[in-house]
């Protein structure tokens, strides 16, 4: 390949700008959290921070890598990606609110399943664009694909996380009609998929209970609708120009942590709707730059692997809103650079750094 042109600015200005809306989020909505369990007002913050910036090097070092390579390396980061995910199941996992999702490397924790995430994504990609004449047939493209969707999903079912697992089932499945799967097969395929939810949810009781909560959240306002309910309460007090930075009330134990899985609420709090329809129009800006890029791209690797990045950070974030909202039922899914969570801030940062990449190899108005 050539030498690569300038990045897209826009896409790159538009990532660090939430990014530092997440950190600053991040410590106003931890501050009474912190104070209280850590006895550190900074402990959030200080750890978010250290994360921004090991992922502002990870976005660099992805942009100035040719992405094409990633081609190559893609089993080898797909398994190295697997063997992360199977740590949790040695001395090394740990089990935080009752989930054991975390690998505790001593210096720092780890959670695998945001790496998978990524790693699965290039794998797939790297598989389907060398095999693009296949993806209409069963045998030789649409039940291989299957299966590493289904190693993909699966390692992050195993941890109970379905939220997440199916985050990424979407984002994978999306590269597949991007790749030009058969519509038959992508609605067989979303049958079993909605099918394969339902039995997930079936199983335990407390994805009964959010179902429940989502439908009448306030006939179960002490229970299991508490954090629905005071969510809608955040966003309500905010208004149009919110009460101001740093002045939540429900950031107060009311929100249990307000600085991951609800962070979005309290953003419409103290910002209010300005602050809301801000951070929306910020990832609108990263999806459309990341949609330019996936379709200028020199070749179809590069088209696939920025589909599925776009289409990853689009769905994760549709969902926060969407839980916040009340528009879907309560599930823990973070909203990707603003949430806390040094290993998702890093992978995304880091994904945007593969996008920024592929946009030096394009015919691309970068203005």
């Amino acid at each position: 390949m050539a030498k690569g042109k300038a990045s897209d600015f826009t896409l790159m200005i538009a990532t660090i700008l939430l990014v530092f809306i997440g950190i600053i989020m991040v410590f106003s909505s931890s501050w009474p959290n912190a104070l209280y369990k850590m006895n550190d007002g900074y402990y959030f913050l200080k750890k978010q921070l250290i994360a921004g910036v090991i992922g502002l090097f990870a976005m660099l070092f992805f942009m100035n890598f040719p992405y094409w390579r990633l081609n190559k390396l893609s089993k080898l980061i797909f398994l190295g990606c697997i063997g992360l995910s199977l740590l949790l199941y040695t001395p090394l996992g740990i089990e935080i609110n009752g989930a054991k999702r975390w690998i505790n490397f001593g210096i720092t924790t780890v959670q695998p399943s945001d790496a998978m995430k990524l790693g699965s994504i290039i794998y797939l990609t790297s598989f389907l664009s060398r095999r693009k004449e296949d993806i209409k047939s069963i045998k030789k493209g649409v039940l291989p694909a299957l299966v590493i969707i289904g190693i993909g999903t699966g390692t992050i079912l195993m941890q109970k996380d379905l939220s997440t697992s199916a985050v990424l089932g979407m984002a994978l499945v999306i590269i597949l009609f991007i790749a030009g799967m058969k519509m038959l097969h992508l609605t067989v395929l979303g049958v079993l998929g909605l099918g394969a939810v339902a039995g997930a949810i079936a199983l335990e009781d407390f994805r009964l209970n959010r179902i429940m909560a989502f439908l009448n959240p306030f006939e179960y306002k002490s229970g299991i609708g508490w954090q629905v309910v005071q969510s809608l309460y955040a966003l309500g007090s905010g208004g149009v120009f919110g009460a101001g930075l740093g002045k939540s009330r429900q950031k107060f134990f009311y929100i249990p942590e307000p600085y991951n899985d609800f962070i979005f609420a309290i953003i419409g709090e103290e910002l209010g709707f300005i602050g809301c329809i801000t951070v929306i129009v910020l990832f609108l800006l990263i999806i459309w730059r990341g949609i330019r890029i996936a379709l200028n791209a020199k070749d179809l690797f590069g088209c696939l692997l920025a589909s599925g990045i776009v289409s990853l950070i689009a769905v994760q974030t549709l969902i926060h809103i969407a839980v916040v909202t009340s528009s879907m039922p309560p599930t823990g899914i973070p909203l990707p650079f603003i949430s806390y969570g040094g290993t998702s801030l890093m992978v995304y940062m880091a994904a945007v750094g593969i996008l920024l990449n592929i946009s030096r190899h394009t015919e691309l108005d970068r203005s």
